[in-house]
């Protein structure tokens, strides 16, 4: 689940939420040519190689056990009886994408109290002061059957786990991938998403166009060096990628990673010649591809 300079500070930050909050359709490639959206020309595709395998959960506070049993036999319950379907259908398919209602916090009141970081579409993002996304739909429907009202907070991605592990919160629901070191903060509930990280450039390069496996990518990216630059988003596990991960086998690239708070931000810098390439989950990258090329 993350700084612009000069002609894309405030205004450009500004459009490109609204674009991308307008939801990112049928998941179609934005990037097989440098033309599309009726033959106008495109800003940047997303390369259609998973670089890495992984799976999202949420994270439930340590100290409420219970909470983890009733996440688990939720998802469970939701991925069997066609709901999550349905939901995944208003973002990848043809549905409409559901508006959510944060409650305001309550202590006298019997609340789900739950952190996210909403700028990583199609799993969390906002609308006004509506929450949209597959987790914050998820959110509300558990919310519901647990019979408590849906408290969001909305923070940085780095801080989702920290506010669950210091009781703040009581679950992370942001597109989290399971990893060992958040469990110190958290109890990762069931898997309920497979996903990937996927390398975004601009549509005039052509290096990766002819690459059809990770390890081709890898191997091109380990033949860069410091000059070249990629925008990641802090705390994700494209930054981890880049930097490298011992626990998740990753080599670090010697190239130069640039941090930042969400991934619309790395690809609109991208788009301004300030960083070489993007790597983000799959997901988010390609709403993010689809939303600046429709801007053109």
């Amino acid at each position: 689940m993350r700084t612009l300079k000069k002609i894309a500070a405030f205004s450009m930050t500004m459009v490109l939420g609204l674009s991308v909050l307008a939801g990112c359709g049928s998941g179609k490639d934005a990037g097989s040519d440098s033309k599309g959206n009726g033959g106008k020309a495109q800003n940047v595709k997303v390369i259609d190689v998973d670089l890495t395998s992984e799976e999202y959960a949420f994270g439930v506070d340590k100290d409420q056990e219970d909470l983890l049993k009733q996440v688990n036999d939720f998802i469970t319950e939701i991925k069997s009886n066609g709901t999550f379907e349905e939901i995944c259908n208003h973002y990848f398919g043809d549905g409409t994408p559901v508006e959510v209602v944060s409650e305001e916090p309550d202590d006298s009141k019997d609340q789900l109290v739950v952190a996210t970081n909403a700028a990583f579409q199609p799993f969390e993002y906002t609308k006004g002061d509506k929450y949209l996304g597959i987790d914050m739909e998820i959110a509300q429907k558990l919310a519901d059957k647990l019979g408590k009202e849906l408290v969001i907070q909305n923070m940085d991605f780095d801080a989702v786990c920290l506010s669950v592990g210091q009781h703040k919160c009581d679950i992370a629901m942001a597109g989290l991938t399971i990893k060992e070191s958040r469990e110190k903060y958290v109890t990762f509930s069931d898997a309920y998403y497979s996903a990937s990280q996927r390398l975004i450039v601009r549509s005039d390069e052509t290096e990766f166009d002819s690459m059809n496996n990770a390890d081709a990518i890898a191997k091109a990216l380990k033949k860069k060096d410091a000059s070249v630059k990629i925008g990641v988003q802090n705390g994700t596990t494209g930054k981890l990628y880049c930097e490298g991960d011992q626990e998740s086998g990753f080599e670090a690239l010697p190239v130069t990673t640039v941090g930042y708070k969400n991934g619309s931000l790395a690809v609109q810098d991208m788009i301004n010649g300030n960083v070489d390439y993007v790597i983000i989950d799959a997901a988010p990258a390609q709403c993010i591809a689809d939303a600046l090329n429709k801007m053109q």
